[in-house]
């Protein structure tokens, strides 16, 4: 987020993780972050790793400590909420734990992200929906069921 024009991860950089993630798929992820390739320096991340059933965490820590032999260069960031630091993906990699707070404010942000989320075009697309032609947007209400 150096500069407007660097690229936001792609679909290959990011898993996001939920209670029904398979070893499969953390598998896979884990073999892009952590076998050389020449795929440049892409930054991989895992987002909700704490969310994973016990199972897959166990078998992505094995795998995970087997591959990295492979490559001491990968960059691997994993995000868990910090309400589940006890389970077992954040407490094995607990030694490389770094609280993390924003470093730009929260402006700047949004700057970056409305820059790379903008529709050029304006059309009679789903963008038009959204504040300031973006095509995402966040919908939420305090009340539950309110036809979001």
């Amino acid at each position: 987020m150096n500069s407007p024009n660097q690229p936001l991860p792609t679909f290959d950089e990011v898993l996001l993780c939920t209670p029904q993630t398979t070893a499969e798929q953390v598998g896979l992820f884990l073999r892009r972050c952590l076998i050389p390739c020449s795929g440049g320096e892409k930054i991989y991340t895992m987002l909700y790793a704490d969310e994973l059933s016990y199972d897959v965490s166990c078998r992505a820590e094995e795998l995970f400590q087997h591959l990295q032999h492979y490559n001491n260069t990968y960059r691997l960031v994993i995000l868990c909420n910090c309400e589940r630091e006890h389970s077992y993906i954040p407490s094995v990699f607990s030694r490389y734990k770094v609280h993390m707070i924003p470093q730009r404010p929260l402006a700047e942000i949004q700057r970056y992200l409305q820059h790379h989320y903008r529709v050029a075009q304006p059309s009679s697309s789903a963008a038009s929906v959204f504040k300031d032609n973006m095509c995402v947007g966040i919908v939420s209400s305090k009340r539950a069921g309110v036809g979001k």
